[in-house]
């Protein structure tokens, strides 16, 4: 019999995570291609939270209820569907269309977007307390490689395989996904295991809530998301416009695009592998998590302000522009050691202040608010964007640092992992 698997789950999420990596920098540049502007390419962008804010809880309790592979195996064929869609939408000719189809496609990989929210669940199910922050670090890392692998993949198709080819091998990535699951992803949840009481949604949200620290931490997801939603969905755009990249010679600019993104997954990916655990144990949770707030608001204070006259490519390095874009690496080297922190601490303290029966419920409502915050970030990103650039960047660096206060003052090293009801707690020292 299959033994439930780390590392088997932490391949699974990876695939499926390197698909998502091929798509994702491309969206606001085929966006823009095809006629759309400002606040169009945010909705465009925020559909795919939009369905997975919705549907994030209902995965988390339907795997509380049901087991966590059956939900991982049907979220990724959702996702290798929605893929086929996007490469159809890539080589439409009509703007419209492939608007339209590029929406439907994102909609669907967004309500199919709840293997990450399962994913966790299983980690904390296989996992002791004490070394869940640790383990929530494997699943930052594979967003990190992720964002190596998935844009070089989707550079090298776009170069070969021509508009549709990105769209095409994400989908086959996350159908291979889906076969390599099905034969080695063993259940992770006990059948012993006692099921939390099925709630409605917004019922869920406000049974999560209503403890003050788990709400603390779900508030302070929320408002990382959103600071890292609003970078994430301009980058594109303010990079082919701060450095006068020709956006509509699409392999140009998507290779500077895609060298940017592969290197913040880089980072993310060695700071989260391998300082995490340490760090944790260091500086606790909440101080690890207010300055991984800070990092980020300081890189994102910087970055409207970094312009440059050439792409990216060796020789540049060695002009005038070369400091410009060493500033940008710098800036961009910081934000992903920023961001890279804030997910393992922050999950792994939700789950030890959550009883063991409602890990899936609360990481999936935690997960509902980051989609949320996703929602909001490239509408409100992209629409400042066009007028005043600097304004979204400026914004999150404050709502950031702001953060970052709230997480010192109210949290403390010494909380304390949830417990079953009627069982005894030990006081604080």
């Amino acid at each position: 019999m299959r033994k439930p698997s780390v590392l088997v789950i932490f391949l699974t999420v990876f695939i499926d995570l390197v698909g998502f990596g091929i798509v994702v920098p491309l969206i606001p540049i085929y966006s823009r291609d095809f006629g759309a502007r400002g606040i169009t390419i945010g909705i465009i962008i925020a559909s795919f939270s939009a369905m997975q804010f919705i549907f994030a809880p209902i995965w988390g309790r339907l795997s509380d209820r049901h087991g966590r592979r059956p939900m991982l195996l049907l979220s990724t064929a959702g996702a290798a569907a929605s893929y086929v869609l996007f490469a159809r939408a890539s080589g439409l000719a009509s703007h419209g269309a492939a608007l339209g189809l590029m929406v439907l496609s994102r909609l669907l990989a967004g309500m199919c977007g709840g293997n990450i929210t399962v994913a966790q669940a299983y980690i904390a199910d296989i996992t002791p307390p004490d070394q869940r922050s640790r383990r929530m670090g494997l699943i930052g890392m594979a967003f990190g490689l992720g964002f190596i692998f998935g844009p070089i993949l989707g550079g090298v198709s776009l170069k070969y395989l021509g508009l549709t080819g990105p769209g095409w091998i994400a989908a086959a990535l996350c159908a291979g996904n889906f076969v390599l699951a099905w034969f080695i992803l063993a259940e992770s949840l006990k059948p012993t295991s006692e099921h939390v009481a099925q709630r409605p949604h917004w019922d869920q949200w406000r049974h999560t809530l209503r403890s003050p620290k788990v709400g603390l931490l779900v508030v302070v997801f929320f408002l990382a998301t959103f600071c890292f939603s609003c970078f994430e969905s301009t980058l594109p755009l303010l990079v082919s416009d701060n450095f006068h990249l020709d956006i509509r010679a699409r392999k140009d600019s998507a290779t500077t695009i895609v060298c940017l993104f592969a290197y913040c997954g880089i980072i993310g990916a060695f700071v989260q592998g391998g300082a995490t655990g340490r760090l944790v144990k260091k500086m606790g949770e909440p101080k690890l998590i207010a300055l991984s707030l800070v990092f980020t608001g300081i890189s994102m204070a910087l970055l409207p302000f970094i312009k440059g006259s050439a792409g990216l490519s060796w020789h540049v390095l060695f002009t005038r522009d070369g400091l410009s874009w060493v500033a940008m690496l710098g800036a961009l080297g910081l934000l992903a050691v920023g961001s890279s922190l804030t997910r393992p601490p922050l999950f792994g303290l939700l789950s030890n202040l959550t009883a063991a029966h409602e890990q899936g419920a609360t990481i999936g409502v935690a997960q509902s608010a980051g989609s949320l915050a996703r929602i909001l970030g490239p509408i409100y990103a992209t629409t400042l964007l066009r007028y005043l650039p600097p304004l979204p960047y400026l914004t999150c660096t404050a709502v950031l640092l702001i953060t970052a206060a709230m997480v010192i003052q109210r949290l403390r090293r010494d909380s304390q992992p949830a417990l079953p009801a009627g069982a005894p707690r030990l006081a604080a020292e």
